[in-house]
């Protein structure tokens, strides 16, 4: 795939509240490199809306890791198969380095994104001087607001739970000038929703943290918004930032901590013969690490389109920016219309969270209907042929699902590859559905 300056596109340098749909031709190609775009292997042809739970996988990411995966030889040995594996996880941690926006610090893999929220929030507490508090919203996903309630617990500190706006489905700067204290230790911070569809000001929370509590070890979840938008942990002034491939077009396989030169030094787990701030335990996976550079070199040729720069890190932040503009005019036609049929913003009795017309939603849509079950709105769409999935009042969702006073919400979640004729199919569909007596 190549690009030339002929054939750069503009995105507007605001982004406009309906969005930009992204050329026919070029979605064409985006939607070919992915695997099972419109059938699932098990159950034949249908609509994927179920990004927030995993994106679909890049053809290139399958075809070289599987090709890594084969190789029998591991690193840190003297012969040509050795230094080829060390090679690849090089260059995959420098391509994780250019995805995150990240110049300092230490990149680490683990089991999972959670598993390493997990660590990086352990190592912190029971490293932090005694006392104080610990603070993470009940907006958060479990893998912070579990693991911080946990281990101010197991450090003998007070948890703090920063309240969120159960009508924008945003934590802001001001939720938290209310509960940092010059003593909070850890503070944690979630991007991007995957249950409200928000993403959070993370530049102006992490200044009001800091204006209170300067030396507070800031750890964010970028899970969900590694996917769909530009990531720049240079610029966040956090201590760490975790993404999970496997949601940004990668297998399942690893999740990855960035975290700060600060950070990296405190006591953790690691062998004592490594460095102080070696946080990786045991050998990398190459075939992971390859399918994190074939899914940068994907997000690199989709830049191109957009930028006349050359380098890999402004054409990731270019692609960003025509996904967000995409992604923006799926959503408004889902909320607002397509193809003559109603939007779901015209159905009555339907609670949307968060504003319909909010700038700061990142592809999910989640809503609850009254007189129906979320489940049944999702058997009903499955039984048409579009995916989606159901969040309810459990392990996962509770603590944000609670506040708003809902049991369970439909989740309708978008990537840049689904197009405005698979919104339509859902709009049909949801019109068949919620017009029956």
């Amino acid at each position: 795939m190549t690009t030339t300056s002929a054939h750069i596109m503009s995105i507007p340098q605001t982004i406009p509240a309906e969005g930009v749909f992204l050329p026919d031709d070029l979605l064409t190609q985006i939607r070919e490199s992915f695997l099972h775009i419109d059938a699932c292997p098990f159950t034949g042809k249908r609509v994927f809306f179920e990004n927030a739970g995993g994106s679909l996988t890049l053809e290139s990411v399958a075809e070289q890791s599987a090709k890594v995966a084969g190789i029998p030889d591991n690193e840190h040995r003297d012969n040509p198969a050795s230094r080829a594996v060390s090679q690849i996880v090089s260059t995959g941690r420098n391509d994780l380095a250019n995805f995150m926006g990240a110049n300092s610090g230490v990149i680490f893999g683990g089991e999972t994104g959670t598993e390493c929220l997990f660590r990086v929030i352990r190592a912190a507490a029971l490293s932090a001087k005694e006392g104080g508090s610990i603070v993470a919203s009940s907006v958060e996903h479990p893998a912070t607001y579990d693991a911080t309630a946990q281990w101010a617990r197991r450090t003998n500190r007070e948890w703090i739970e920063v309240p969120f706006d159960v009508e924008t489905g945003q934590v802001t700067a001001a939720h938290y000038a209310n509960c940092v204290r010059p003593d909070t230790r850890i503070a944690t911070i979630l991007h991007s929703s995957p249950v409200t569809g928000m993403s959070m000001d993370i530049v102006e929370i992490v200044r009001t943290i800091r204006t209170v509590a300067p030396e507070c070890i800031i750890v964010v979840d970028g899970i969900q918004h590694a996917p769909h938008g530009t990531l720049a942990v240079d610029d966040y002034d956090v201590d760490a930032y975790v993404i999970s491939p496997y949601k940004a077009y990668c297998r399942f396989n690893n999740g990855y901590a960035w975290i700060s030169d600060r950070l990296s030094m405190v006591k953790h787990d690691r062998l004592l013969g490594k460095p102080a701030d070696a946080w990786e335990l045991g050998s990398r996976d190459p075939s992971a690490m390859a399918g994190v550079s074939a899914m940068v070199d994907y997000l690199t040729w989709l830049g191109g389109h957009f930028t006349e720069e050359t380098s890999r890190r402004d054409c990731l932040v270019a692609a960003s920016r025509a996904m967000q503009a995409h992604e923006r005019a799926l959503v408004h036609r889902l909320l607002h219309s397509g193809a003559g049929l109603p939007g779901l913003c015209s159905y009555p009795g339907l609670h949307l969270i968060g504003s319909a017309e909010s700038p700061n939603r990142e592809g999910v849509v989640s809503f609850a209907v009254e007189g129906y079950e979320a489940k049944q709105v999702v058997a009903e769409l499955g039984a048409r042929g579009i995916r989606v999935h159901a969040r309810s009042d459990d392990v996962f969702s509770g603590n944000i699902l609670r506040p708003m006073g809902l049991k369970a919400v439909t989740r309708i979640s978008l990537a840049h590859y689904n197009s405005a004729a698979e919104i339509d199919l859902c709009l049909e569909a949801l019109a068949e559905i919620l017009t029956q007596g």
